[in-house]
Parts: C-alpha cells; sequence; structure tokens
C-alpha cells in the first residue's frame, strides 16, 4: 500500500470510528469473504500450461447511519498457494498463459457516505461502481482483486421509479494490482452521467454519457453517449419474455490521439419458463481497421466469451452473436439450487469480413447452505483468424460471513 492510500485509509477509518462512536444502535458490522480458485490456462503458442491457485480474503467493517453519515472500509489479500505457475502480468513469466490475479495486500474500499434524504446520496472515497449491466463501468468481480474507482459519487432519486448518477473518478485501481505498470491509472478525469427510469410491465430505460480522460492509457480515452433498455415482460403461465436494447455513440477525448467515431449496438432477446432461461443476441462493437470500440472500465468477463480473447477490440472491431441457456434446479431438494449454464459464441470483425472464432462456455454452481457455494467453470475458444486455441477451467469455492 503507497503513502498515499495509507493517508487515505487512516482518515477514513477516523471517520469511521467517529460515526460508530455517536450511534444510538449497534453501529459496525464486520463482514468477510474467502475464495479459493484454482485456474487452469492451456494456450496454444505457449510453451507452459498455467495452473494459479490462490486464495482471496476480502474482509472489512460498515457502519450504520448517524444523522445521514455512514461509512465502510475493506482490506484485501490475495495469496498464492503453491508454486507460482501462472503468468501473473508482473512476475515476468511470459512462457505461462496470462491469469491476471497477481499477490498482494491492498485497501480495497474506504468511502464516507452522506444520504440527507431519502432522495440524495453522496457518496466519497474508494468504492466499487457497478453500473447497468456493467458494459460500461463495473467491479469485475470474477477476478480475485476488484476494480475501484477513487471518486465521488452522487445518486439522486427525484420519483418513484426514476434515478440519476453523477461520478468523477480521479483514479483508477485495476485488477492487476499496484505492482503492476497498468495497475494504477492516476490522475484520470472520468466523468459519468446515467439517468435511469423503471417503466411499470415493461422495463427500465437509461441513457448515459462516459468522459474518460486517462493520461497513463491515452487508447482509451474516450466519450460515449448512449441510451439502453432492458427488461422482463409475462407471457402468461410461469413464462417470461426477457429482452434487452442498447445504442451507444463513442468518439475520441482527451489524451487519445487518435480521431474515430464508432457505434455500438446490442440485441437480446430470451425466454424463461419455470426453472429454465433462453437467451440469444447480438452484440456489434465497431472498428474501422485502425482502431475499435473501447469499453476498459467494465467487468469485461461477463461479455464476449469466458476465455477473455476480446478484453480489448481488435481494430476491425467485434460482432459477437450468442446463445446462452440455463437450469436452476427448483424445490427444497439435496440439488437444490444448482445452477447449470451453457452459452455458445461465433466472433467476427466489423470490417473486413473476418471470422475469429467461435467460444463455448459452461457453468454449474452450487450453494452449499446460506455462506457457500461451489463453481466449476469450462471456457474453450477455437481460433480462425484471431489469437489461438484457448482452454480454460475453474475450481471454485467461496464463503461469506
Amino acid at each position: 500500500m503507497n503513502q498515499a492510500s495509507s493517508r487515505f485509509a487512516l482518515t477514513l477509518a477516523t471517520l469511521l470510528a467517529s460515526t460508530a462512536a455517536h450511534a444510538e444502535t449497534q453501529s459496525v458490522t464486520p463482514y468477510a469473504d474467502l475464495r479459493y480458485r484454482l485456474e487452469l490456462v492451456d494456450q496454444d503458442g505457449l510453451a507452459e500450461q498455467a495452473a494459479a491457485s490462490t486464495l482471496r480474503v476480502k474482509a472489512g467493517v460498515k457502519t450504520a447511519e448517524w444523522h445521514g453519515f455512514s461509512a465502510v472500509v475493506e482490506g484485501e489479500a490475495i495469496v498464492v498457494l503453491g508454486e507460482t505457475s501462472y503468468n501473473d502480468t508482473v512476475n515476468g513469466k511470459t512462457t505461462y498463459p496470462v491469469v491476471a490475479d497477481p499477490s498482494d495486500i491492498l485497501l480495497n474500499q474506504a468511502y464516507l457516505r452522506w444520504r440527507p434524504a431519502a432522495q440524495l446520496e453522496l457518496t466519497g472515497g474508494r468504492q466499487a461502481v457497478n453500473l447497468d449491466n456493467q458494459r460500461w463501468i463495473g467491479s469485475v468481480g470474477w477476478r480475485q482483486n476488484d476494480q475501484t474507482l477513487d471518486a465521488v459519487r452522487v445518486t439522486a432519486r427525484p420519483v418513484k421509479g426514476a434515478s440519476v448518477d453523477y461520478l468523477n473518478a480521479w483514479r483508477v485501481n485495476r485488477v492487476f494490482g499496484p505492482d503492476s505498470p497498468q495497475g494504477i491509472w492516476r490522475d484520470t478525469e472520468i466523468h459519468g452521467v446515467r439517468a435511469g427510469y423503471a417503466i411499470k410491465n415493461v422495463g427500465t430505460l437509461s441513457a448515459y454519457g462516459y468522459w474518460l480522460d486517462i493520461p497513463s492509457q491515452p487508447s482509451s480515452s474516450s466519450r460515449t453517449l448512449g441510451v439502453r433498455m432492458a427488461g422482463e415482460l409475462s407471457v402468461g403461465g410461469k413464462s417470461t419474455f426477457l429482452y434487452a436494447a442498447e445504442y451507444a455513440r463513442q468518439h475520441d477525448h482527451g489524451a487519445n490521439p487518435r480521431t474515430f467515431g464508432l457505434d455500438y449496438w446490442l440485441i437480446e432477446s430470451g425466454l424463461k419458463t419455470g426453472p429454465f432461461t433462453f437467451k440469444a443476441g447480438y452484440e456489434r462493437l465497431e472498428g474501422n481497421g485502425t482502431v475499435g470500440l473501447q469499453t476498459p472500465l467494465a467487468t469485461l468477463h461477463a461479455f464476449n466469451g469466458w476465455a477473455d480473447k476480446f478484453l480489448t477490440t481488435p481494430a476491425n472491431g467485434l460482432r459477437d452473436a450468442y446463445l446462452d441457456a440455463s437450469y436452476k434446479v427448483p424445490g427444497k431438494g439435496v440439488l437444490a439450487g444448482l445452477t447449470l449454464r451453457a452459452a455458445w459464441h461465433d466472433y467476427g470483425s466489423t470490417v473486413g469480413g473476418i471470422a475469429y472464432g467461435q467460444e463455448w462456455n459452461a457453468l454449474a454452481s452450487y450453494p452449499l447452505g446460506k455462506r457457500f457455494t461451489l463453481t466449476a467453470k469450462l471456457a474453450h475458444y477455437d481460433a480462425d483468424a484471431f489469437a489461438t486455441d484457448t482452454t480454460k477451467l475453474w475450481f471454485q469455492i467461496e464463503a461469506k460471513f
């Protein structure tokens, strides 16, 4: 932890202690989240196979409100169990595939929140931020180290069903950790505005604007304006129609040396009937042959396949046509809560007619009581004209207290 982070944590801890001291009820609640994961990666073109055995311990305290004030301080430790047989992006083991989970001990969140009225909330400090489906801003919860922002966020709820968010972030704490040259984006000028309205029996309509000026990563600087509509519609019985549609336009901004204007499209439909859910979608991130539309603050693992081959959009763009099916065992039997999921992706370019490849994903997740969850995941990317064949396998157990 650097000196600035230490001072920041001390300041927030002092505020938290002050809030706790004056609360009239039991005001400080400790919590913990322990997650062990074994990640195996076999990637063509690299001499070694990766085996990353890591334990993530996240623990913190949160206070009850006192005169509208509350606070959270949260630490995180990531420990490698056994040999470091993978490229964690900072250990120099470049003959191994990348698993972006370096060992570290750090301050994950530390923020003060003020809610002077039920309709207004102000949060300042290091915080995880997730907006809409996390396509543009998310905390990357899949990786062992969260992505957090040092930011001020204002949320207003002027009328029932409506919300307006404003965000200003001056630092991005990325999943690679502070030891990586790309682990922290300092001196950023990031502004985000999102307005949403929930329409009864229809869905949620949201409009947003994100201005990203990132001096340490100029190619990620952009201005994006967009609109999204997503919801669920009952179609009788136990069946529900699911849908999402989104459009955005992205331009160069701030430190970006290139000039461009690129489109983003998403069309997704689905059906939920009893324990089954089926979805089909088409996502398009435009490229012009020189630069592709980028979403550097997104929870990227949730999009375009779990093999993570498209964390950066290729210069020729990306189109992703996909199918997704899941089943959750109902009832109260021994298998109740077991979730099975499978997805298929077909990738190509938006210019040049390039077939990138296909990918299969599969998941099984099973809750052990209220606190423990077992998860197994598989991703297999079959390359045509982009990257190389890659297979990833995960085994994970998580406990929350």
